[in-house]
C-alpha cells in the first residue's frame, strides 16, 4: 500500500515501475526507429487486421471501412450501424483463425440497439463479398443503453482455442459496474465464435451473472494480444490520472477497479488509498503518469532486431510509441520512439513481420528499422 504523497512523489520523479520493479523512466533508443508513410488521409483508424492476400482492412472511428490494396483505399458498404458519441464509433476489427475456411471478420462498435437512450459496446460478425458485408450477425451487445460517452473499451482478440475475448470498459460507471458480474462494463468477455457462451466461463451458472465475463475490475482497456508463446491474453488499460495498466488476464480474477489504482482523481484528490488487496490482481506493469495507452503488440518478427520479443505500446496522451523491453513478464526498460508522431491509435504486427502504426489525422505509417553508427551515438 502507498500513501498518496507517495503516489504524488511518484509522479514527480516519473516512476513507471510495477510492483517491485526497478525503475523505468524513459531512456534513449538504443537503435533508430524512423518511419514510412503506408496509408494517408485517414482520421481515426481504430483498428486494423490484415487478409491472406496482404491487404489491409481498416476500420474508421466514424463509421467507414476501408480495404487498402495495391496501393488503393476502396470504401467497403454494408457495416454496422454506430452509434456516435464521445470516445463511441466503429472500433475494432479482428479475422477468424480460419479466415480462409469460414470467411468470418468480427468488429466491436458502439450500437444503440436495444431499450434505452444512448448506446454501448457490441461485437458483430459478418462476411466479405466483393466490397460489401453480407451475413451480419450481433454476437454480443452490452446493457444497458447509457448517453455517457466514455469508456467503450472494445479491444478484441482470439486465443489458440479459438475463444474470442473482447473488452468493455466501465462506461463512466466506476462504482457501479466493474465490480458487479452482474452489470457489464469494465470487463473482459470470452465467447465462443458464433457468440455462445462457452460453458467453463468462470460465471456460468451463477445467479443473474453475465456469463459471458471472464474477469472483471478493469477500466477501459485498450490493447489487447496474445503473448505468441504462453498464449496468455496481454490486456492495458486506462488508469484515471495515473495508473494505466499490463495485466495478463486469468479467468475469474479480479483486477480491482476502482476499488484499488494507482491514480487519482482528474485534477487530483484520491480514489483510494489503496494500490493492492488481497484478492485482487497486482498489474504486470503500470505507468504513472499515464501515457493513455492504445493499442499493443508483440513484436515476433526478426525485421527489427532491436524491439524483438518485446513490446510495443501507443501513446495517446504524449504521442509517442512506447517500445517496453522485457525481461519474462517485468517490463526492465522503456524507450520513446517516433516521438511527436501523433496520437497513436492502435498498433499491429503484419502477417509478413511488418510492424503497422495507426497515427490519429495522419493514416497508417510502418516501421523501419536503421542502425545507429557510431558517429550518431
Amino acid at each position: 500500500m502507498k500513501s498518496n504523497l507517495f503516489l504524488l512523489l511518484s509522479a514527480a520523479i516519473m516512476s513507471f515501475s510495477a510492483c517491485g520493479q526497478k525503475d523505468t523512466s524513459i531512456e534513449t533508443p538504443k537503435t533508430s526507429i524512423d518511419y514510412e508513410m503506408v496509408v494517408d488521409g485517414l482520421e481515426i483508424a481504430w483498428g486494423m487486421t490484415f487478409l491472406p492476400d496482404g491487404s489491409m482492412i481498416i476500420t474508421e472511428k466514424g463509421g467507414e471501412i476501408i480495404h487498402f490494396k495495391n496501393g488503393e483505399k476502396q470504401q467497403l458498404t454494408g457495416g454496422p450501424e454506430v452509434y456516435q458519441r464521445g470516445q463511441g464509433g466503429l472500433l475494432d476489427i479482428v479475422l477468424h483463425p480460419n479466415y480462409e475456411e469460414n470467411g468470418w471478420i468480427y468488429m466491436s462498435y458502439s450500437s444503440s440497439e436495444g431499450d434505452g437512450e444512448g448506446g454501448n459496446t457490441a461485437v458483430m460478425r459478418a462476411k466479405l463479398n466483393g466490397t460489401q458485408f453480407t451475413n451480419k450477425e450481433v454476437l454480443y451487445k452490452a446493457t444497458p443503453n447509457t448517453t455517457k460517452g466514455q469508456h467503450f473499451g472494445s479491444r478484441m482478440v482470439f486465443d489458440k482455442d479459438g475463444y474470442l475475448y473482447f473488452s468493455i470498459g466501465d462506461r463512466g460507471a466506476r462504482d457501479e459496474n466493474p465490480q458487479d458480474i452482474t452489470r457489464d462494463g469494465g470487463k473482459i468477455y470470452r465467447i465462443n465464435d458464433d457468440g455462445s457462451i462457452p460453458q467453463d466461463n468462470p460465471f456460468v451458472g451463477e445467479p443473474n451473472a453475465k456469463q459471458a465475463i471472464y474477469s472483471y475490475g478493469h477500466r477501459n482497456p485498450q490493447g489487447m494480444i496474445l503473448h505468441p508463446e504462453s498464449g496468455e491474453v496481454w490486456v492495458h488499460e486506462h488508469g484515471p490520472q495515473g495508473g494505466d495498466e499490463i495485466n495478463i488476464i486469468k479467468k475469474g480474477a479480479n483486477y480491482g477497479w476502482p476499488v484499488v489504482t494507482y491514480g487519482e482523481n482528474y485534477g487530483g484528490g484520491a480514489i483510494t488509498d489503496e494500490t493492492s488487496k488481497p484478492g485482487m490482481e497486482d498489474p504486470l506493469h503500470y505507468w504513472l503518469p499515464s501515457i493513455a495507452p492504445s493499442g499493443m503488440a508483440f513484436v515476433s518478427t526478426n525485421k527489427y532486431p532491436s524491439l524483438q520479443g518485446n513490446l510495443l505500446v501507443g501513446s495517446l496522451k504524449f504521442q509517442y510509441l512506447e517500445h517496453d523491453v522485457l525481461d519474462n513478464k517485468e517490463v526492465k526498460r522503456r524507450e520513446k520512439l517516433l516521438e511527436g508522431i501523433g496520437r497513436i491509435r492502435d498498433v499491429k504486427e503484419g502477417p509478413d513481420g511488418t510492424i503497422y502504426v495507426s497515427v490519429e489525422q495522419k493514416g497508417i505509417v510502418k516501421l523501419v528499422e536503421k542502425e545507429i553508427t557510431k558517429t550518431q551515438e
